[in-house]
């Protein structure tokens, strides 16, 4: 139940994005407009806007879209509040994002349907919010990015992706991987890697996870946690470790190789000595 007004503002310079979370029992917005794209989704009770004169209602799980320059308000449904996330793409972002698809620069995608059922899509979007302020390796915060953008765009703008067919392009998917094995190390991102074999980001995520049945920040953080596992049967410290195999500090290493493994790193480290005991006694 909701039961107290709220909320956050944020700014990722990574990905040169602002975003939004917040509850609003009484709080209303009127009406005005923006000069980027706004994303939004209800994460509890009912919210309501006007756009264009006409009523929308916004359920949990509802979808928002709104293009630069559109009029809206926003509000609660009724006196129980609401809660939601928003992004705010600029313009940049989305041509970009259809450069990625089409090859095309300078075009703009525009959105009709302001008020979108799309569960598939929200967790999309929703998987790119939590990760703006948490941590997370750039390059997924990056492929999180092209894929939530690019679709939407092809599902709910006038734009489409060429009709192609994603072909197993081996000799670029091992390239990628020997770069993501070379370079461990450094804070990799998307882009960087995609440049490296000659694809587009949006073509990369997708012939990537084809080939290998993983995305390329997953196959990334499996590298880095196979070289910390050896990396532990030396002895070095883990805060050493964490900047060695290119996590932000040691806090992220744990957490994801707790995630991977089930297990933190010095629960492994100690099950390591414990098994080298045993040998020592055998």
């Amino acid at each position: 139940m909701l039961t107290k007004e709220w909320n956050q503002y944020g700014y990722n310079p990574q990905l040169d994005l602002e975003f939004y979370r917040a509850v609003c029992i009484q709080h209303g917005f009127p009406l005005h407009m923006h000069d980027y794209y706004v994303i939004c989704f209800i994460e509890q009770g009912l919210q309501s806007f006007s756009h264009h004169r006409i009523k929308h209602l916004t359920p949990p799980g509802g979808l928002i879209v709104l293009n630069p320059g559109d009029d809206h308000t926003g509000e609660p449904a009724d006196n129980k509040g609401f809660e939601y996330r928003a992004l705010y793409p600029t313009p940049r972002h989305m041509e970009e994002a259809v450069f990625e698809m089409t090859g095309v620069t300078g075009k703009l995608p525009m959105f009709s349907n302001v008020r979108i059922d799309d569960p598939e899509l929200v967790k999309s979007f929703r998987a790119l919010h939590l990760s703006l302020n948490r941590e997370t390796a750039p390059i997924e915060r990056e492929s999180l990015l092209i894929t939530a953008l690019t679709q939407l765009i092809m599902r709910y703008s006038e734009i489409y992706a060429p009709s192609i067919t994603v072909k197993k392009d081996h000799h670029a998917v091992q390239q990628a991987c020997r770069y993501m094995h070379d370079h461990a190390a450094e804070g990799l991102t998307l882009t960087e890697i995609a440049k490296q074999v000659g694809l587009s980001r949006f073509y990369f995520l997708r012939v990537f996870r084809d080939e290998i049945g993983m995305p390329p920040h997953a196959y990334l953080e499996s590298v880095r946690i196979n070289k910390s596992k050896q990396l532990l049967e030396t002895g070095l410290p883990l805060n050493q470790i964490a900047i060695e195999t290119g996590f932000s500090d040691q806090s992220h290493f744990t957490n994801c190789f707790k995630r991977q493994l089930g297990v933190t790193p010095g629960q492994y480290l100690l099950e390591i000595k414990n098994r080298y005991k045993f040998f020592l006694v055998l």
